[in-house]
Order: C-alpha cells, then sequence, then structure tokens
C-alpha cells in the first residue's frame, strides 16, 4: 500500500470524527512514514510497519473522550426549522423522562455490578481476618487445657486461609473483569457514535 493510500484509507475511517481531531491524526501519521522513508524504508515498507488502518482507528477512538465524540455527533448539520422546535418541545416531557429512566437504569445496573465485586472483597477481608483468629485461639486455647477445642479452632483458621486464598482470586478476576467490561462498553459506544452512517 503506497502513502496516499493508506491516508486515503485512514481518512475514509476517521470521517466520522471531530474534524480537528482526524486531521491531527491523520498529519500525525503522515509525518511517522515520513520519518520511516528518510531512514531507508520502501514507501510500502514504512506504511505496513505502521500497522493497518482498522487498528490505527481503533486505537485513536479508544483515545478520544466521549464528550467529544457527542458533541460532536449531536451538533446539529443545520438550523431547526419551527416545526422541529416545537416538536421537540411538545415530546419533551415523554422524551426526557424516558431517557432519565433509562439512564437510571445503566447507572443503577453498573453500581450493582460493583457492589457486588466490594461484596466480593469484604468476604475475603473476613475469610483473611478468622484465618490468624483461629490460629490465636488455637494457642489461648490450648494453654488453658482445653486441646480440643484447641485444634477445632487451628483447622477452622486454616480453612479459613484456605478459603480466603480462593476468594482473593474470585475478587481480583470479578474487579478485573468489571473494569473490562466498564472499558469495552465505552468504547462500543465510542465507535457507534464514529461508525458511517448507511447510504
Amino acid at each position: 500500500m503506497t502513502k496516499q493510500e493508506f491516508i486515503n484509507e485512514l481518512e475514509s475511517k476517521l470521517s466520522r470524527l471531530p474534524q480537528k481531531e482526524a486531521s491531527e491524526r491523520i498529519s500525525f501519521y503522515c509525518e511517522m512514514i515520513d520519518d520511516r522513508i528518510e531512514e531507508g524504508l520502501s514507501e510500502e515498507d514504512a506504511v505496513a510497519d505502521i500497522g493497518t488502518t482498522d487498528e490505527i482507528a481503533s486505537q485513536i477512538v479508544s483515545e478520544i473522550p466521549l464528550s467529544k465524540l457527542v458533541t460532536n455527533k449531536v451538533k446539529p448539520k443545520r438550523a431547526l426549522r419551527a416545526w422541529e422546535i416545537v416538536l421537540i418541545a411538545v415530546g419533551s416531557p415523554i422524551w426526557i423522562t424516558l431517557l432519565a429512566v433509562a439512564f437510571a437504569v445503566i447507572i443503577t445496573l453498573y453500581a450493582v455490578l460493583w457492589v457486588l465485586v466490594v461484596c466480593a472483597w469484604a468476604v475475603f477481608a473476613s475469610l483473611a481476618a478468622c484465618a490468624p483468629a483461629g490460629i490465636a485461639l488455637c494457642v489461648i486455647f490450648i494453654v488453658s487445657g482445653n486441646l480440643t477445642t484447641g485444634l477445632a479452632m487451628l483447622g477452622a483458621g486454616l480453612v479459613c486461609g484456605g478459603l480466603a486464598i480462593f476468594a482473593f482470586i474470585g475478587s481480583k478476576a470479578a474487579t478485573e473483569g468489571v473494569v473490562l467490561l466498564t472499558k469495552t462498553v465505552i468504547l462500543g459506544i465510542k465507535h457507534c457514535f464514529v461508525k458511517k452512517e448507511e447510504a
């Protein structure tokens, strides 16, 4: 692929981005290709060395704040007509309420996910605290002459310690999963705002 073909393809993939952002990124990749050519690579090798336009476009979209993409997408392309303004105003009690409810449901579901993660960490903390407490109680009971209860406390402490290890692994995985889900959802929303409209 030549430099011009690469730039044309990248421009096409970034056409739904804010104009300033797209032109800055395209200029950056033009300079990057030129630098590689100056270092002795052929034009095709310089372009191939950078990566595919799909990878680059996806990276660029992930770096641009969601607020910029939303602002660019909802900015009207033309002035609204009087009848459109009237329809928006008359329908506002319905669509504002529906938007508020949808937003509240989404935020609630997201909060529930984090509450479950916090609960998992609380279980881990409880088990981790019970392990040394069980061992300490074992010593206290054995010293006071209650060998059976002391051994039971030792067993309980060891079981809690083992369960704490599993709880830590599960809590860590749950946290990473929710963080990954958050990143994936945000990136998906960004791609919805950047996706080319069908003709």
